[in-house]
């Protein structure tokens, strides 16, 4: 585990957001870490299509990676 320097407004939306959704902090900054990296190596998906898939994965018990995301029919954009 490491330590990410972010700003202090960030850190207050993740704080905010993290309490509303009932996440702690971290998971909450995990959470739109993930989202943002698989929409970056896959820019025609939507929102909905990528919480889709990080759903999925986790009912499968796995973490999807982004080499991952290309075995579930997902292409990447190198």
């Amino acid at each position: 585990m490491g330590i990410i320097k972010i700003s202090e407004n960030m850190h207050e939306r993740l704080r905010s957001t993290s309490t509303a959704l009932s996440r702690s902090i971290n998971a909450q900054a995990e959470h739109w870490l993930r989202v943002g990296m698989l929409a970056e190596l896959n820019p025609s998906l939507s929102y909905g299509d990528i919480c889709r898939m990080l759903i999925e994965a986790e009912a499968r018990g796995e973490d999807l990676s982004p080499t991952q995301s290309a075995t579930h029919g997902i292409e990447q954009v190198a």
